[in-house]
């Protein structure tokens, strides 16, 4: 049994946003991702290892005691600034260490045998559900890490992930459609959304938007309120762009109410008259 969705994408670094020269500035792209957005939570980079000693050697890196979901291995670094990594004897179960590709995507794990009467009906079911997530094909890492973008210390990330409240991810994803624009379409696996933000963006090298699902919330402590987008860094510089732009039309956030019973006209007239 194979996993189409493996089958079908790889770890990508280039994108049709040009070449990425790994010379970005974190600590602005950060600065600049807090003034247009003010966003909440620490926006973070992951970066995956070939080996565990290549994780190991990242400066102030921090070693679980314990075995966590990844879930909560990510949320040590958006929500407590840690800088953390892990191996897959690090992570419970098989379903982590899967969706990053450190572990095989055996027969077993495809089956999807341990979701069945849990969250999907059938056994079927759930293999359709296993077969469908976006993955790292697995043999190649060994290892991943997480650390806040800022302190820099994986330079550079993979890719980054910023938690944000709907709104303002609206507006990071008008930034990324400002100029070039595209239309986005993701999908939604339901749990193990993780496959749909860190999954999708490490093996197509494209950003991705999620819906944080159970495990992430109840166990990475996700709040209610947080989408989550996962995005190469060469991404970030284009959506700063763009959310400069929009803010200088006036769009920006907070989106201030208008209000329902209040003639649009003058509203919308100072910005498309």
């Amino acid at each position: 049994m194979t996993s189409t969705n493996e089958q079908s994408v790889t770890l990508s670094s280039q994108s049709d946003s040009g070449p990425f020269d790994g010379d970005l500035n974190w600590g602005e792209l950060v600065a600049d991702l807090n003034r247009l957005l003010r966003l909440k939570t620490t926006p973070i980079g992951m970066k995956l290892f070939e080996t565990a000693a290549e994780m190991e050697a990242v400066p102030r890196i921090r070693r679980p005691s314990a075995i966590h979901t990844a879930d909560q291995i990510v949320s040590m670094a958006s929500r407590l600034h840690w800088t953390v990594g892990i191996t897959n004897d690090d992570l419970v179960g098989a379903q982590c260490g899967a969706v990053l590709g450190l572990r095989p995507h055996d027969d077993e794990w495809l089956s999807g045998t341990h979701m069945a009467g849990v969250w999907f009906e059938t056994v079927e079911d759930s293999s359709v559900h296993q077969q469908a997530m976006d993955v790292v094909p697995a043999g190649r890492f060994e290892a991943m890490a997480v650390s806040p973008l800022a302190a820099g210390r994986l330079d550079p990330p993979d890719v980054c992930l910023v938690y944000a409240n709907p709104a303002q991810m609206i507006l990071l994803i008008n930034g990324l459609q400002w100029s070039g624009y595209r239309k986005f379409e993701w999908g939604c696996v339901g749990e193990s959304s993780c496959a749909d933000s860190w999954g999708r963006a490490l093996s197509t090298g494209q950003p991705s938007v999620s819906i944080p699902c159970f495990a992430e919330r109840r166990y990475g402590g996700v709040p209610d309120d947080e989408l989550l987008m996962a995005t190469p860094p060469r991404y970030l510089p284009k959506a700063i762009a763009g959310l400069e732009a929009l803010s200088a039309n006036g769009l920006r956030y907070p989106i201030p109410p208008y209000g329902i019973q209040t003639d649009a006209r003058a509203g919308l007239g100072a910005s498309y008259d």
